[in-house]
């Protein structure tokens, strides 16, 4: 908007005067200087108005009228100032009434003082208002609208404080140099990470200064300053991350990152990464060393094979087994064996040349030995000989004595294979040569070993092709109730009539079934085929089938059980499934979940072998079984004074806990007579009845009801 001025004549006015000369040019020169005046005012980046003594504005300009918005047909030259205060609040800029505004003012007017002060309008913008005293009475005021400055200010403000609080409350320390390469910023994490005070790195410090300082406070040491200055400036003036650790007098390690800044200078952070670098070397040892032994494992063991292939002119590879090991956790417990197992690992340790050598735990009772650089077979004999004298010394714990031997297979370097599959290999083909032929010996390996695999192999094809050709029978051993006589059912025992090899023995053929996985339709066979024969048998016999644990752990089990049992029509609580400890010792959620889900529908769950698993009464305790079945070792060594007093508590333990007890293995009159006295409730043997085609059992089974009947 044009300037408005009080003494400015009108435009007809001005085109009015006339005339040229010097008197023209004396009169033109006010209007001139008026004019730049007004120009001048005009285009004022601030508002402005000028009043007088009598408090009514001489001027204003354009910025004025808009920062208030006022109206400028009103707000005209000659307005008293409390009208344009009024005319304000009319409008609704002013945030308080006319009067308010006024008294605000008033001071500042009377006092003829140069004074500056602020008004927030309605809208929420801050006016900055200049007041500047007149010589001649009234004030000229300057107007700035400052909220975006304002706003920016309490923006910054607020930078600062989630800056400061963000320094204060980090989990790293930080540290901040200017491009001159001087300290402004250092927060309270780093002094508490190299625990120091503010004092001892002050602002404003260099940073060779600083680094000085760590060094002559003892807090690191090592540092060659000039060269991690010269580092640190390299790696900055590429623009570039630098991190490093750095290891302090205390054992602890930081991480420090340097990052450089787009202004010049950079930020340099600090973690304790003690406890993490622990952690990660805990678990790269766990990854590389066997977790019971503390020695290196399969995997660590491979690599320093390779690496020792590419170096060594020679190698002797050691394939270790304990033997008898079973016995011992069968006998004494798993506790008992993990602590012999350390035991075998110390003295193998303590068996080796020199730190060179390398004896790694396979897993098991499995152990294999690097021998570096020996001097034929003769040095590894030596080795293997020391082993074998070692292991078999007795190991002592508790006031007991236990012993086991240990059986060696050795391959050469590079006679017996050049590459590390190939070493191992042979290793365990004269590894299972020595456990052949006697045990707790060594044998080197030789090539018609290779006849023992391809023999193994021959087994598995046999195997996997005479189900199919149903070469699988049942035969069925009877079980009798001690007390009446009469018999209760009878066990289902799997037997492999071969073409080719005979009658194979299950102790030779279930565990190579298990370990090629076999065993799951095989033992699906077989509970379907027992269930079919019991289905004929009188009502009320039981059928008791052997499971495997690879059976139940495989997923389909229950499944299969149900379908034996829906085929067979033979009802649940007919069926007895017959587990071993080794089932239980797995407790994984499928095979207790699938054992619970068995029992619920009423099939029992019955234990085998009881009595040689130090953690059987564990496994009771866990998980409730309807029979326990004493092992037929303890039936035959029942004259011994303390094997029967374990058969005896057995029997009490059984009565105590409601569960049903089968002694296996009864064979005399005299085993029989001592389990009737003791209580025993079941009893299975060659005394009580032979394993039996199901023909035969079925005539058993009448004659017997038969006689009953008569009687």
């Amino acid at each position: 908007m044009p300037v408005a001025h009080a003494k400015a004549g009108s435009p007809a006015r001005r085109r009015g005067a006339g005339g040229f000369g010097p008197k023209r040019r004396i009169e033109d020169e006010p209007r001139e200087q008026n004019e730049r005046f007004s120009a001048a005012v005009e285009n004022m980046s601030h508002g402005l108005c000028m009043f007088d003594a009598d408090e009514r504005m001489i001027i204003c300009n354009g910025n004025y009228v808009s920062i208030f918005c006022l109206d400028a047909e009103i707000v005209r030259p000659g307005i008293r100032f409390f009208d344009i205060l009024q005319h304000s609040v009319d409008i609704g800029v002013a945030s308080q009434t006319a009067q308010e505004l006024y008294a605000i003012r008033k001071p500042y007017i009377d006092q003829a003082k140069p004074s500056t002060y602020e008004e927030t309008l309605s809208d929420g913008r801050i006016v900055d208002i200049s007041h500047r005293p007149l010589a001649s009475g009234g004030w000229v005021s300057i107007y700035e609208d400052i909220t975006e400055q304002r706003r920016a200010e309490r923006e910054l403000k607020e930078q600062h404080r989630r800056f400061d609080a963000a320094l204060a409350n980090m989990s790293q320390g930080l540290l901040m140099y200017d491009a001159n390469g001087k300290l402004i910023v250092r927060n309270e994490r780093f002094l508490e990470l190299y625990k120091v005070t503010p004092a001892d790195f002050p602002l404003g410090m260099s940073h060779h200064d600083l680094i000085e300082q760590l060094l002559g406070l003892g807090i690191c040491a090592g540092i060659d300053i000039d060269s991690e200055i010269s580092n640190t400036m390299a790696s900055l003036q590429a623009g570039k991350m630098r991190s490093i650790q750095r290891h302090l007098a205390d054992g602890r390690t930081l991480s420090i990152v340097q990052r450089p800044m787009s202004g010049g200078g950079w930020v340099a952070t600090f973690d304790d990464i003690t406890e993490r670098r622990r952690t990660e070397e805990r678990m790269t040892h766990l990854a590389l060393h066997d977790t019971l032994t503390n020695l290196p494992n399969r995997s660590m063991f491979r690599d320093r094979l390779d690496q020792a292939l590419g170096e060594a002119a020679n190698l002797a590879i050691l394939s270790l087994d304990l033997d008898r090991f079973k016995a011992v956790n069968d006998t004494w417990g798993h506790p008992v064996g993990d602590w012999l197992l350390k035991c075998v690992a110390e003295r193998l340790q303590r068996c080796l040349r020199n730190e060179t050598d390398v004896v790694a735990r396979f897993g098991g009772d499995e152990f294999v030995i690097i021998q570096f650089n020996p001097k034929g077979a003769a040095d590894a004999e030596i080795l293997a000989k020391r082993i074998v004298d070692m292991i078999g010394k007795p190991f002592r714990d508790k006031g007991r004595d236990m012993h086991v031997g240990i059986s060696l297979g050795i391959a050469l370097f590079p006679d017996d294979g050049t590459d590390a599959d190939t070493l191992l290999k042979n290793a365990d083909m004269a590894l299972y040569r020595a456990k052949s032929e006697g045990r707790n010996v060594y044998r080197f390996f030789e090539p018609g070993m290779d006849a023992m695999v391809r023999a193994r192999r021959a087994l598995e094809t046999d195997l996997e092709a005479a189900l199919p050709r149903r070469e699988f029978e049942l035969d069925f051993q009877p079980i009798m109730n001690i007390a009446s006589g009469e018999i209760v059912g009878a066990e289902a025992l799997m037997r492999w009539h071969s073409p080719a090899r005979g009658r194979v023995a299950p102790d030779n053929f279930i565990p190579v079934a298990e370990e090629i996985g076999l065993i799951v339709p095989l033992g699906e066979w077989a509970l379907r085929k027992a269930c079919t024969v019991a289905a004929g048998w009188p009502h009320g016999l039981r059928i008791a089938v052997n499971v495997s644990a690879v059976q139940i752990k495989s997923g389909t089990f229950a499944r299969s059980v149900i379908s034996a049992l829906a085929f067979s029509g033979v009802p649940a609580n007919r069926l007895e499934l017959e587990i071993t400890e080794t089932v239980l010792m797995d407790e994984s959620d499928t095979v207790l979940k699938t054992l619970r889900q068995l029992r619920e529908l009423g099939i029992h769950i019955a234990l085998d072998d009881f009595g040689i698993g130090y953690s059987s009464l564990g496994y009771l305790r866990r998980f409730p079984v309807d029979k326990i079945k004493i092992d037929r070792s303890f039936i035959r060594d029942i004259d011994n004074r303390d094997t029967a007093a374990i058969v005896r508590t057995v029997i009490g333990l059984g009565a105590q806990l409601g569960i049903t007890v089968t002694a296996e293995g009864v064979e005399t009159e005299a085993q029989l007579e001592f389990l009737r006295k003791e209580g025993c409730v079941e009893a299975q043997g060659y005394l009580i009845g032979v394993p039996s085609k199901a023909a035969d059992i079925a005539r058993l089974l009448e004659a017997r009801a038969a006689s009953r009947q008569s009687g």
